[in-house]
């Protein structure tokens, strides 16, 4: 494999991005781990979209149903994965990955099962605690899969399944909850992932860590060495946050989630109150453009990033502070409009901002931080967008619309309010990729010179 990575690499555009020599195994891999990354965002999101008819049936408030739908996948999240990121940076990541997409995959089941409050909420605690498992070992091992050159492309391609994801978790499974009920829609989300884990488990190979990070048999040696060693909790979370650089780029990711899905987690509820549409209809707007949009920005995002005006790491960050920041101002009208066809055009400007952020992000993220540590670095990461997205999000949504209702209860207006204020939050986001550019480079050359 490595005498494979070391091939020559394409002349032109391309040159350099290591596409061309990528060996069809390494491309399997990641169409896998891709659509691994596909069933947690389909499984996670499936709720948004029938979060209404979810209110209706359990007869809950807003705030009650932020609680619900996203708190409590989150905190169990957050709170299992950085100790489930420590094991994947110490042992078998394919394990990890197989086992964690059966267990939310099964609990994603049970949430369709649950007939009370208290049933779903321990049902997505589980789904949280599951889905902790996924993305951390995922990208750890696919930056064992590939070499530095290629981890931004590799990366990006990878983030395809989140459009995938969304699309199936908006649009299929809004079709499905009109035609069979909600509570179907969580048992069609579930089930692939069961199938899934145990491919996963019998036809990919753990890579060794660190093996791809040289460049010569001396440095690939002197890597792999490098990469076996194993790093307190403690020292390994020292070693991230003292990278002003890094901290920026995670808290950059952070609040575009926080910003671009945590308006897009109450959209689907929005829609339905602004518009009197159902779950399906709902989705049949936002799941095309989670489809077509966010995929075109992915693949855009990666062939871009495998172009040799992106090797240098500034020009990712002004490019993702740039799209951010502009894509902000149409954010904000989706929810002023009473224009259906206005609030549709500015989706369409959005939902692609929310998408080609990701690769990006954490192929720089694997690029400054040491083998041993990437899926920590990995797991902060996602720590801080799922406190943004699925806790902060929600509930200020939530308790903004509770608020603003007063006692008649929560309805389409008080619900553009809340979202309305958390529009802007966008340029906060873009602050912080523009605050990563004054130390990427002499973080990335510290990983390269082996300086930690």
């Amino acid at each position: 494999m490595a005498q494979e990575q070391r091939a020559a690499a394409p002349v032109g555009l391309f040159a350099g991005s290591g596409i061309g020599d990528m060996t069809p195994r390494q491309w399997y891999v990641l169409v896998v781990l891709s659509l691994v990354y596909a069933i947690n965002i389909a499984d996670r999101y499936v709720i948004s979209t029938v979060m209404e008819s979810i209110k209706l049936d359990l007869h809950v408030t807003d705030s009650e149903l932020a609680w619900l739908t996203g708190t409590a996948l989150a905190v169990f999240y957050v709170l299992a994965g950085i100790p489930i990121s420590a094991l994947a940076d110490r042992y078998n990541r394919r394990n990890i990955i197989s086992a964690a997409l059966v267990i939310w995959s099964a609990l994603t089941v049970f949430t369709g099962l649950s007939r009370t409050f208290t049933q779903m909420f321990l049902a997505r605690i589980g789904v949280g605690i599951g889905e902790s498992g996924g993305t951390p070992p995922s990208t750890s091992m696919l930056a064992d899969w590939f070499r530095p050159h290629q981890r931004t492309f590799a990366l990006t391609f990878w983030a395809l399944g989140a459009s995938l994801g969304a699309w199936v978790g908006a649009d299929v499974a809004g079709r499905i909850a009109d035609a069979y009920g909600w509570r179907a829609a969580f048992y069609a989300m579930g089930v692939p992932g069961l199938v899934m884990g145990i491919l996963i488990f019998t036809t990919i190979r753990e890579p060794l860590r660190g093996a791809m990070d040289g460049e010569t048999t001396t440095t690939t040696r002197a890597a792999v060495e490098r990469a076996q060693v194993k790093v307190p909790i403690v020292a390994a979370l020292r070693t991230i946050l003292s990278q002003p650089a890094t901290v920026h780029l995670m808290m950059g990711s952070a609040v575009t989630a926080l910003w671009g899905w945590g308006l897009m987690w109450w959209t689907p509820t929005y829609l339905q109150r602004a518009y009197h549409l159902t779950a399906g209809q709902a989705g049949e707007i936002l799941g095309p453009m989670y489809l077509i949009a966010g995929s075109l920005a992915t693949v855009g995002t990666g062939l871009l990033m495998a172009t040799s005006l992106m090797t240098d790491p500034k020009r990712v960050l002004w490019l993702m502070a740039l799209v951010v920041g502009v894509v902000t101002v149409p954010s904000f009208f989706i929810y002023w409009t009473d224009n259906l066809a206005v609030a549709k055009i500015c989706l369409w400007i959005l939902v692609p901002a929310m998408y080609f952020y990701i690769g990006p992000c954490f192929g720089l993220l694997n690029n400054v931080v040491p083998p041993q540590l990437r899926a920590m670095a990995s797991a902060v990461t996602l720590l801080l967008a799922n406190i943004a997205n699925l806790v902060i999000a929600p509930q200020f949504v939530g308790y903004v619309s509770d608020y603003v209702a007063g006692p008649h209860g929560a309805d389409a207006a008080s619900l553009r309010i809340a979202l309305l204020l958390l529009a802007p939050t966008g340029f906060w986001a873009t602050y912080h990729y523009i605050a990563a550019t004054r130390k990427i480079d002499a973080e990335v050359a510290r990983v390269r010179n082996a300086e930690f």
